[in-house]
C-alpha cells in the first residue's frame, strides 16, 4: 500500500513535463526528417562542393556527442557569436533535430542507392529527366526502405529528449530529479516510474516502426 501510495503521488508530477517531452519530440522528429531529406540528396549531388559541404555536416554530428552539442548550442555560440538561437525548447529541437537528422541522410542516401539499377535504366529508356526519374521511379521505392530506419530513430530521438532537461527545460526527467532530490529514498521508484512513462510514449512508436517495416517489405523491385 505504501508503494501504491507513493505511485499516485510521484506519477502526476512526472506527467507535469508530458507535454514538453511530447513536444521536443515531435518538433525534433520533423526537423530531423526535413535535415535528412535535403543532406542526403545533397549527398548525391553532382556538385562536389554541395557534396562536401553536406558530408563535413553529417560527420560532424555523427563524430560528435549530443550532449556537447546541445551546450555548444544553448552556451558557446550565443557566448562566442551572440546569435541567440530563441527559447531553451528551440535550442532542444535544433539540437536533436541536427544530430538525428545527420545519422538519417545515411538512411536516405542510402535506401535511394539501393533501388536496383534496373529501374533507373527503365527510366532512361523512357526518357524520363532526372528529376522525373528520382520522383516517380527511385523515389517511391526508397521511401519504403527507409521506413524502418525511420521509426527506429524515431525511438532513438524519444531517449534524447532526456537530454533537454540539463538546459532546464521541464520535461518528464526534469521532474523526476526535483522528486529525487526532495526524497532521495524514492529515488529507485522515481526512475522507475521514469522508465515506464518512456516506455508507454515509445509503444506508438514502436508499433509504428512494425508497421513501416512491414510496408518496406511490399512493392520494393529487386535485382
Amino acid at each position: 500500500m505504501i508503494i501504491i501510495s507513493a505511485i499516485i503521488d510521484i506519477f502526476p508530477q512526472l506527467l507535469r513535463g508530458l507535454g514538453v517531452t511530447v513536444s521536443v519530440l515531435l518538433a525534433s522528429a520533423i526537423f530531423a526528417y526535413l535535415m535528412a531529406f535535403i543532406a542526403g540528396l545533397c549527398r548525391l549531388s553532382q556538385n562536389v562542393i554541395i557534396r562536401k559541404f553536406t558530408g563535413f555536416y553529417v560527420e560532424v554530428f555523427r563524430g560528435t556527442s549530443l550532449i556537447v552539442q546541445l551546450f555548444w548550442l544553448y552556451y558557446a555560440i550565443p557566448m562566442l557569436f551572440g546569435i541567440q538561437l530563441g527559447s531553451n525548447w528551440w535550442t532542444g529541437v535544433i539540437a536533436i533535430g541536427l544530430n538525428y537528422g545527420a545519422y538519417l541522410s545515411e538512411v536516405v542516401r542510402g535506401s535511394i542507392l539501393s533501388v536496383a539499377k534496373g529501374q533507373t535504366e527503365a527510366a532512361v529508356a523512357l526518357n524520363m529527366s532526372r528529376f522525373q526519374r528520382m520522383r516517380l521511379v527511385i523515389f517511391p521505392q526508397a521511401v519504403r526502405m527507409m521506413l524502418p530506419e525511420f521509426g527506429n530513430y524515431t525511438i532513438q530521438m524519444l531517449k534524447g529528449t532526456s537530454l533537454v532537461s540539463l538546459i532546464g527545460m521541464t520535461d518528464v526527467l526534469y521532474y523526476g530529479d526535483i522528486m529525487r532530490s526532495t526524497n532521495l529514498s524514492q529515488a529507485p521508484l522515481i526512475y522507475l516510474l521514469v522508465l515506464v512513462l518512456y516506455f508507454i510514449i515509445a509503444l506508438p512508436l514502436i508499433w509504428l516502426t512494425r508497421k513501416g517495416e512491414s510496408i518496406s517489405k511490399k512493392g520494393v523491385a529487386s535485382g
